[in-house]
């Protein structure tokens, strides 16, 4: 546990209580005027703690949202404490029970105005003083700070551990399947035949070190989805999960006892558990478990997570890009998410956040008829798949107190789409060829997703080569490369731009395609015949140019472009 270092000599504390004499001086006491002072405050004292102070954080409590001026998040999003903040006239001890009352967590929270400061942990009133001393502020900063939940503590011990053995446990896996493979027949014909279906869904040139790799991450992540997510049946209830069961109980039929094999990593089970348990907001778990995924893959699966551009979109872009293609339907075409015959689709779904926020978005009385018809999404790496179909659907529980099943989301390469739309697939099994089926079907009118940044969206071999789609880059050609002016086009097989040239193609005549995506296309050369063909292929174009470039900082995302017919 860190121990925070402050003295009333420091920086950042002397700053804070000259500005707010400077405040006070001038008569000026409001919260939202004396607020930042104390903000930049807890700023520097949450440096030292390496976590960060979040302002506006929004907390879900059942139907409703409440937004605390600040909460302090570790590197798993996981919340230390919240803060509150009021102005210097406000009955502090008054607002505090007001807060109570609309749902504020009691287990970290420290309530603040310029001359008095309340602190409650575990649900009781710690600290209640004034604080004018600076010595004062220090010991209630240190209690804010100093705190910790047992379970995160035992958390970030135990994820260090798992780091280091997850590889040593991918290759004991790995070793086990090449000797059944020698061995055992039932475990050879049932590898291949999931192969074979992982072919003909995925990727036709997909090596078999990837099919192993989902086994391994199917092995290592079950208990996790079955224990947090609170339903034991997960391994049954879900299509491709029954189907890599299948392969898993042949390679189980002889000697190898999955619960010995999995023994070592109890703790790490158990950590994850107690952690996740302590987090009673659902979308608070979710990112809490969104993290825990990006970390395993970045310590398990690196060349994977490169290979489909992993970079997963900040919440408050995913609620702007939402709020705004909700109002561009309304303004434009006069229709708004919720209505019958707006099929909704991400095609590159991640773990789910563009469809969950949009649930979110609509009408409850629509929500049954959407959620059952209307809402569509892809994913073609088995975790995340995993994951977004348990969040969607507990998504949905959450909003209706009924638990239904989400047929909409499909195991499948996006792009595989385009290519075998004269072609008839089996698409890994029968329940998610169907759904693939009503996908192919259905009149999409909005295309909104993070789409994969990576010119190599499918792990071909162990160079990474890059996949080739025979329609998709055949529509590039004869689209963007043809009306541009650069010699050099390679930009052009970049993921993203295949990946406007589908959605264009998908929406047809009319509709509404909101990316967040590299912004290389907006000024680069290469990409000129690029913006010619989105400039005749639609109507209007909203481009937010967030200044950033994936490839020059992954932790930043470039441009939110929102194009529609």
């Amino acid at each position: 546990m860190a121990t925070l270092n402050l003295k009333p000599t420091h920086k950042a504390l002397k700053e804070y209580f000259s500005e707010i004499s400077k405040l006070s001086t001038l008569d000026i006491s409001t919260e939202g005027s004396v607020s930042p002072a104390f903000a930049a405050l807890l700023r520097s004292c949450a440096q030292q703690s390496n976590l960060t102070l979040v302002e506006q954080y929004r907390i879900r409590r059942g139907d409703q949202t409440i937004v605390a001026d600040g909460a302090l998040l570790d590197s798993f999003k996981l919340v230390h404490g919240v803060w509150e903040a009021k102005g210097t006239r406000d009955d502090l001890e008054k607002e505090v029970q007001a807060k109570f009352k609309k749902g504020y967590p009691k287990d970290n929270i420290l309530f603040q105005a310029p001359n008095h400061v309340i602190l409650w942990q575990n649900g009781n009133e710690i600290i209640n003083e004034d604080v004018a001393d600076p010595k004062t502020l220090i010991d209630i900063l240190k209690a804010f700070f100093e705190y910790q939940p047992p379970a995160y503590e035992q958390w970030h011990q135990a994820v260090e551990e798992f780091k280091n053995k997850v590889p040593e446990l991918a290759q004991a896996l790995l070793d086990l399947i090449d000797k059944e493979r020698q061995t055992n027949k039932k475990f050879v014909a049932a590898f291949n035949d999931f192969a074979e279906l992982c072919r003909a869904a995925i990727n036709p040139n997909i090596a078999l070190q990837a099919v192993e790799e989902m086994l391994i991450q199917h092995l290592l992540t079950e208990r996790i989805f079955s224990k947090i997510f609170d339903n034991p049946d997960f391994a049954n209830r879900n299509v491709i999960a029954r189907e890599i069961e299948k392969v898993i109980v042949a390679l189980t039929s002889k000697s190898f006892s999955r619960h010995e094999f999995l023994k070592s990593l109890d703790r790490f089970y158990g950590a994850i558990e107690s952690t996740a348990s302590t987090i009673n907001d659902y979308s608070e778990k979710q990112a809490f478990l969104n993290t825990v995924y990006e970390k395993f893959f970045q310590g398990f699966s690196v060349k994977v997570a490169d290979t489909h551009g992993i970079v997963y979109t900040p919440q408050s872009i995913v609620d702007f890009m939402v709020r705004s293609v909700e109002e561009i339907l309304k303004q434009e075409f006069g229709k708004s998410l919720s209505d019958k015959g707006v099929h909704i689709i991400d095609p590159f779904v991640g773990t789910g956040n563009f469809i969950t926020r949009i649930m979110r978005e609509m009408k409850r009385t629509s929500l049954a008829h959407k959620y059952a018809n209307e809402l569509h999404c892809n994913e073609v790496m088995l975790l995340p798949y995993y994951i977004a179909s348990m969040n969607i659907e507990h998504e949905y529980l959450e909003l209706t107190k009924e638990y239904k099943p989400f047929d909409g989301i499909c195991l499948v390469d996006t792009f595989e789409l385009a290519e075998s739309k004269e072609r008839s697939f089996s698409f890994l099994a029968q329940e998610n060829t169907e759904r693939v089926k009503r996908q192919k079907e259905a009149p999409i009118f909005v295309v909104i997703a993070n789409p994969p940044y990576n010119a190599k969206q499918v792990n071909e071999n162990d160079n990474n080569k890059n996949r080739k789609y025979e329609v998709i880059d055949q529509r590039v050609r004869e689209t963007y490369s043809k009306d541009s002016q650069a010699t050099n086009k390679n930009a052009l097989s970049d993921v993203y731009v295949k990946a406007y040239r589908w959605a264009t193609d998908r929406i047809g005549s009319e509709g509404i395609v909101a990316y967040i995506s590299n912004n290389s296309f907006v000024e680069n050369y290469a990409f000129d015949g690029m913006r010619k063909q989105l400039g005749e292929d639609f109507d209007s174009i909203y481009i937010l140019d967030l200044g950033g470039n994936v490839r020059e900082n992954p932790k930043l995302s470039g441009t939110m472009a929102c194009p529609l017919f």
